[in-house]
């Protein structure tokens, strides 16, 4: 019989935080078969988002009465909506920059100040400063927003994969992130805020597509346009393209960004908004830079659109100088690999110890590694000698020592002499974007010392490791770039030692190195090629960069898999890669079924037996069957959990007697296709929450005109490599395995997918009348089919 060979939830896993923060559990990577097995049979954890359309008669009716018009007003709406989320995410990103400028400008300053007077006063000045930014961060994400934790972007990938995390697009998350972002960063912590403007993209995006916050009474009608899980994918599609495009004012490098890293499907109409939405961030970004440089914005305002122009560098390169380039390349992948299983470790005992002791344990954490922080970068360069100011005459443009509070390269912390500059400090009291600034400057020869580098490389790469994953916004890029650029500037003082006749720039190797790690890590190609082309403002660099990526994320490969993906593994989020499991093409798509007999609803079921069935277990979809006059078993749809659940709490379709619907007239339409929509990263209604009499327990409903009629089927025997494949290009979340069929009734062809518009085409020329015949039968009978309802030969009893 089908229904006893359906398979009801391929994508079973562990959702480890499926309901934030209560939940703290693991899971691990499922690399080999017997995990396969135990994941299925925690399907209950797992909720999937519904990115297919479910063609029931009510949305055949609602398609039928939407005209020319409502299809105009439908792509219109789109277009505002991309333009909406650049411009909302833009204002986002300057307003995070302008306070964490802000901030850290203050800091340095009065740090600097008081430091001509007593360098221990300024050291607690220092300290608290640090502290009461980075409090400030931690107390708002563990009270208020526990989703803003993080970078969210293997959150991210996750919802754009079919995970619902709930809590990762509500409005205090939001919010969370963006204040979040600015006391850990301002802070001084070894974190970044690109990750969580990408997240922020996202819930910029997700609020617009259901038109606010109803819970904080922030919401508009008319934006309530885009309701299916669908849409919603498409818009946090462009929100994550213009985090990155606000992050690193880099539009292109933001619409790659998306494609490569955290897409899961993606169509050529979604690039042309995606594009768009870019392209309108990189207009209010630097709108607003612009306005700055005259200095309306305090501390903020030095860098320019792009933020680390280094186009006055070296200009050319020689054939000798690539081997040193491979071996940054070699290092970044060895690097990336380590940095990624050290974070892994960490913060898998972080989650499994420290952090189920409860919210005070996590600021408490926080805490404590804001003031070793502080006091590293406060303490290190105090037992660095300062080296004298190179010579102004060679270089008009450099100020040595800079002016306390202002940008610039050579800073005097600890100085006997005036004109003599700390370098260690040059890196530790600034800004990371200043810092990775001043490590890509050109014509700056010998103003680092490779002790200095390698103690803050040490020191950086160790505070980078445990403090990621802690309980504040996090960010890894900008953290990755320091590393890179650190290691990468002290191969190319080798370089300009052992090639001393070469026009060799050590901001170059800086900014492979920063290339390398990144990809060491993150495992981006040409995405990130193109983002550090377009921050650099230096197109010569781009053979390079690519070079040092490929070797980069060829060697990271070798030991395990990207930052991103582990980190998912970790939360466990059950991510679908884009390729299947060696295992899985010998395996079958029955091999692959849970074990558990499957639960199944007659048509015309009772409501007492609806009930019983969704309070004795968790299953998200349910097959429905009938019975032809000749008593054979049909399988005649898919109908959701969610949809049930409104069924039984509108009561509008409950009848008394066990008869289908009469069809003779036109089906009553009681509800619309978006009533059944679950409302954006929340678990909706529950069986729990619905509250029945026992008259209403003793009627029944016809589950025909609310059910998927065309749910996707494969064959028991086909390799669940090709059933993986066939789930995640599709984005499903369920799979009918039925039986092999008993017959054939047509078989289609591309030709029979092509709209064929003239009959003297070529293609209809190469015809013989017998084809052309049988092609216009097929036209003829398609269009009568459909002036006819889908569901007829459903909701008819022959």
């Amino acid at each position: 019989m089908y229904w006893n060979g359906i398979q009801n939830g391929l994508a079973a896993a562990r959702h480890a935080w499926s309901r934030l923060p209560e939940s703290e559990s693991g899971t691990t990577d499922d690399r080999e078969r017997d995990e396969f097995s135990s994941r299925q049979s925690t399907s209950d954890s797992v909720e999937s988002l519904d990115y297919e359309i479910i063609e029931n008669y009510a949305y055949r009716e609602e398609q039928a009465q939407r005209g020319k018009l409502y299809l105009s007003y439908y792509v219109g709406v789109k277009w505002l909506f991309s333009l909406l989320i650049g411009i909302g995410t833009g204002l986002a990103a300057v307003f995070i920059n302008l306070a964490v400028e802000n901030f850290a400008g203050w800091k340095f300053a009065a740090t600097l100040s008081i430091n001509q007077h007593s360098y221990f006063a300024g050291f607690i000045v220092y300290a608290f400063s640090n502290l009461a930014l980075v409090f400030s961060s931690v107390f708002i994400v563990t009270h208020f927003a526990p989703a803003a934790a993080g970078s969210g972007i293997p959150e991210i990938k996750g919802y754009l994969n079919g995970i619902d995390t709930p809590g990762i697009l509500l409005f205090r998350t939001l919010i969370g992130k963006i204040f979040g972002s600015i006391g850990s960063v301002g802070g001084g912590l070894a974190l970044g805020k690109e990750g969580p403007l990408v997240h922020t993209g996202a819930c910029i995006a997700s609020l617009l597509g259901q038109g606010g916050s109803t819970k904080y009474h922030i919401s508009s009608r008319w934006l309530q346009v885009f309701k299916t899980d669908r849409d919603r994918r498409d818009l946090v599609t462009c929100g994550c393209a213009a985090g990155v495009a606000a992050a690193f004012r880099a539009p292109v490098g933001g619409v790659l960004f998306a494609l490569e890293e955290v897409t899961s499907w993606w169509r050529s109409q979604l690039m042309w908004r995606v594009f768009f939405t870019s392209a309108v961030v990189a207009v209010v970004v630097r709108s607003a830079m612009g306005w700055c440089k005259n200095g309306n914005c305090g501390h903020f305002g030095s860098g320019g659109f792009i933020i680390w122009d280094i186009s006055g560098g070296q200009e050319d390169y020689s054939f000798k100088e690539l081997l040193p380039m491979a071996v940054i390349g070699v290092i970044g992948g060895l690097l990336g690999a380590l940095f990624n299983q050290l974070t892994l470790y960490i913060a898998s005992w972080r989650r499994n110890h420290l952090h189920k002791k409860g919210t005070r344990f996590k600021i408490i954490e926080v805490c404590l590694v804001s003031l070793i922080t502080s006091a590293i970068s406060f303490g290190l360069p105090l037992l660095r000698k300062c080296s004298p100011c190179p010579d102004s005459e060679a270089n008009s443009s450099i100020e040595c020592p800079r002016k306390p509070g202002m940008y610039g390269n050579y800073v005097n912390f600890y100085c006997v002499k005036d004109k003599e500059y700390n370098d260690l400090a040059t890196i530790f009291f600034n800004t990371q974007d200043d810092a990775i600034r001043n490590l890509f400057s050109a014509k700056t020869f010998h103003e680092y010392s490779a002790q200095s580098l390698l103690t803050f490389l040490v020191m950086f790469y160790s505070l980078a490791v445990v403090t990621y994953g802690t309980a504040v916004p996090a960010g890894q890029f900008v953290p990755g770039i320091m590393i890179g650029s650190t290691y990468g500037r002290l191969v190319g003082m080798f370089v300009v030692n052992f090639y001393k006749k070469l026009n060799v720039e050590e901001g170059t190797y800086a900014l492979l190195g920063a290339a390398s790690f990144l990809g060491g890590s993150m495992r981006m190609t040409v995405s990130l090629c193109v983002i550090m082309v377009e921050i650099t403002n230096n197109l010569k660099l781009l053979p390079l960069i690519m070079l040092v990526l490929l070797i980069s994320k060829a060697v990271g490969d070798i030991f395990n898999e990207g930052f991103y993906e582990a980190q998912a593994h970790l939360r466990g989020i059950p991510l679908l890669e884009s390729r299947p499991r060696q295992y899985m093409r010998k395996m079958t798509a029955k091999e692959a079924c849970t074990n558990q007999k499957v639960v199944y609803f007659p048509r015309i079921v009772k409501v007492a037996d609806l009930v019983s069935v969704l309070r004795s277990n968790k299953h998200n979809g349910f097959p429905v069957i009938d019975h032809s006059r000749s008593g054979e078993t049909l399988v005649i749809g898919l109908i959701l959990r969610s949809q049930v659940l409104v069924l039984l709490q509108s009561k509008l379709d409950f009848q008394h007697n066990p008869l289908p619907y009469d069809t003779r007239g036109s089906l009553p339409i009681r509800h619309t296709s978006s009533e059944f929509v679950k409302p954006v990263s929340s678990k909706g209604i529950s069986i729990e929450d619905i509250h029945l009499s026992q008259e209403d327990l003793e009627m029944y409903i016809d589950l025909a005109p609310f059910l998927n009629p065309s749910p996707y089927l494969v064959p028991e025997d086909m390799s669940l490599a090709k059933v993986y494949n066939l789930f995640r290009q599709l984005g499903l979340r369920h799979i009918f395995v039925v039986p092999r069929a008993s017959r054939v009734i047509g078989l289609i062809t591309r030709k029979d997918l092509l709209e064929e518009d003239r009959e003297d085409s070529a293609t209809m020329e190469l015809q013989s009348t017998s084809v052309r015949d049988h092609h216009s039968s097929k036209r003829v009978f398609g269009k009568s089919s459909m002036e006819q309802p889908l569901l007829d030969n459903l909701l008819t009893q022959e």
